[in-house]
């Protein structure tokens, strides 16, 4: 991981829990009628129920790609402070890699497309009021909490709208033939977020809100400058660095809002916080479960406290999340009082398929997405599916179930694969170099999905499978790398845009591994991806990024459905720490450097 070296640390956390290594600096007592900073901490409140967020059309046409325009921050060259506007900038260009198969001219005439589709990872659907979400983690410098976060669901409507607008893919014009989501498609593993994710993919109405049906309870009006406070004049940490007041901001971010769904097929692949409670905590934990259902908020704690805390996380050696839970139970009686909600129940993978088989949430399919009624037995959340004629998809589960944010491969997960791959290969090689040939095997292009990437996975034993040996990414590139046919390891969680080529001195045992930001923190990317057959021995990934569909102009006025998923975008932008490394509008850090962005990827054909 390249850039800057605290947002990257900042970054870690965010990624283990939404939170940071830090303390508030003070221990404010959270307790409703109190006030902080003139501002009164509310109890549960009643009224009408919000009526939906209507959508108003996007200025510019949806259909472009970052080839085209992308999004940057106003202001120009490096060092800006206080808060930035977004602007429009000029297109990234194409780069053509051949670090593993030589470009040869005139390739563009003679290439047939075999497959496009579109790559969605991070999205992270988050309930903030969450009584289990940790933002006391948060840092003084302002990381571990992001100011946007409240928005995800708007967010993510907007690249669904974006995704549907596509007439094609940008380099051979064929119309993109599924969504492949690779993980953390939801943040704090509840029932309620996995269903606004299944909307919001499926189509249907959304109410991003839990708790008190028609008010906010959570960090955003608590009163603590720690916090941004976009409804009113507190003189906030946020505030302080030049983020803006919003009168309305609260009231419109929990008001229902639709999504149209994707008009084409999708699949899902899961990640650490669609598993785990915050991405890392104990999973199914009947303390847990309690806490996040119940009516106590935690908002800050004691700044001495939270180093043990931070510190389990980071090492993944408190997997009953004994530390947390000492630290909730301790200071429950400086909570806030919120409405207890039990849709933001804890789930557990076998709720993961079952919900995605519901019928109600096929959309444009396919059932289950990816997952069958076979996926139940064992909870099995790996699997294949055609990609394209003559092209394989692999769906891998890279979680640890027991609690961590890291990822792995369990033995029989990684027998499995390796069963796979050579059904779909005439030839492989062992560890060796020596050629074996696969019988009956049909020699498909293999494309493999995870969540994490090959720097994040481990051998950590799994307490979960704690009879099960695990694997991690250089193992999983090892096994990969025995089969000519695979073209690619598609992937996320790293939340930063790197194309890494994972060359064998035998060009055609060589692939690609891309690694695609997230859409929850800048900058909010995700990938076409096309393959195409240059008929000159070699096959090219042409990937594309894309944004949104909501105009990178702002408007604090215009707080409508698409209103709020600029804004979204742009409050990413000006993330804590962010916004002054970047050059010409682009922290090339996360946003990845030009050729991690859009890319030709040559791989020898087999």
């Amino acid at each position: 991981m390249a850039g800057n070296g605290s947002a990257i640390n900042r970054r870690r956390f965010l990624l283990a829990s939404g939170a940071a290594m830090a303390g508030s600096g003070a221990a404010w007592g959270l307790v409703p009628g109190q006030r902080q900073g003139g501002v009164a901490l509310p109890g549960p409140s009643s009224g009408p129920t919000p009526s939906a967020t209507p959508a108003v059309p996007r200025a510019e046409p949806y259909g472009a790609t970052t080839l085209q325009t992308a999004a940057r921050l106003g202001g120009g060259g490096s060092g800006g402070s206080g808060y930035r506007r977004l602007v429009s900038g000029a297109g990234w260009p194409m780069v053509v890699r051949g670090e593993i198969a030589a470009p040869r001219s005139g390739r563009e005439d003679r290439r047939s497309a075999l497959a496009c589709f579109v790559q969605f990872t991070d999205l992270h659907l988050a309930d903030v009021q969450s009584p289990l979400r940790t933002e006391f983690m948060r840092a003084p410098s302002g990381g571990g909490w992001r100011t946007q976060e409240a928005l995800t669901v708007a967010g993510a409507v907007s690249l669904v709208e974006q995704v549907n607008a596509l007439g094609g893919g940008p380099h051979t014009g064929k119309r993109p033939a599924f969504v492949m989501t690779t993980g953390d498609n939801t943040d704090n593993n509840s029932a309620i977020e996995l269903e606004w994710f299944l909307t919001a993919m499926s189509g249907g109405l959304i109410t991003p809100n839990t708790g008190d049906p028609a008010a906010y309870e959570g960090v955003q009006n608590s009163g603590l400058p720690l916090f941004w406070h976009p409804d009113d004049a507190l003189l906030d940490l946020d505030k302080r660095r030049g983020l803006p007041r919003i009168p309305g901001y609260l009231e419109a971010a929990i008001r229902p809002l639709t999504s149209p769904g994707l008009n084409i097929p999708w699949y899902s692949t899961p990640g650490n916080h669609d598993e785990l409670p915050g991405g890392c905590l104990a999973p199914a934990d009947p303390e847990l479960s309690a806490i996040i259902t119940g009516s106590r908020k935690l908002i800050s704690v004691p700044e001495s406290e939270l180093a043990a805390f931070a510190n389990a996380i980071h090492t993944g050696d408190d997997p009953k999340s004994e530390a947390l839970k000492a630290i909730l139970s301790r200071h429950a009686a400086q909570a806030r009082t919120v409405t207890a909600d039990e849709r933001r129940r804890l789930i557990t993978p076998h709720d993961q398929i079952t919900a995605h088989l519901d019928p109600k949430y096929t959309g444009a399919g396919p059932v289950g997405h990816g997952y069958t009624e076979d996926s139940l037995d064992g909870d099995r959340m790996y699997y294949t599916f055609k990609v394209a004629e003559n092209v394989l998809g692999i769906s891998i589960d890279t979680t640890y179930r027991s609690g961590h944010y890291e990822g792995s491969l369990g033995s029989d997960q990684l027998g499995w694969l390796e069963r796979t791959l050579a059904a779909h290969s005439s030839r492989s090689y062992d560890a060796d170099g020596r050629e074996a040939r696969n019988q009956g095997a049909d020699d498909a292009h293999i494309l493999v999905f995870s969540h994490h990437n090959s720097p994040t996975m481990t051998r950590r034993p799994d307490a979960a499978r704690s009879d099960e040996p695990r694997h991690d990414g250089q193992e999983l590139i090892a096994l990969l790398s025995r089969f000519p046919n695979v073209v690619a390891w598609i992937n996320g969680h790293s939340h930063i845009n790197r194309i890494t080529p994972h060359a064998h001195p035998t060009a055609a045992r060589s692939f690609w591994e891309v690694n695609t930001a997230s859409h929850v923190d800048y900058p909010h990317h995700a990938r076409v991806i096309e393959l195409v057959d240059n008929h000159d021995g070699t096959l090219s990934l042409l990937t594309t990024l894309i944004e949104s569909a909501a105009p990178h102009r702002t408007n604090f006025d215009d707080l409508s459905a698409t209103g709020l998923a600029s804004l979204y975008r742009e409050l990413a932008y000006n993330s804590p720490g962010l916004a002054s490394a970047m050059t010409d509008g682009v922290n090339a850090g996360w946003a990845g450097g030009a050729s991690d962005r859009n890319a030709e990827l040559l791989v020898q054909a087999v």
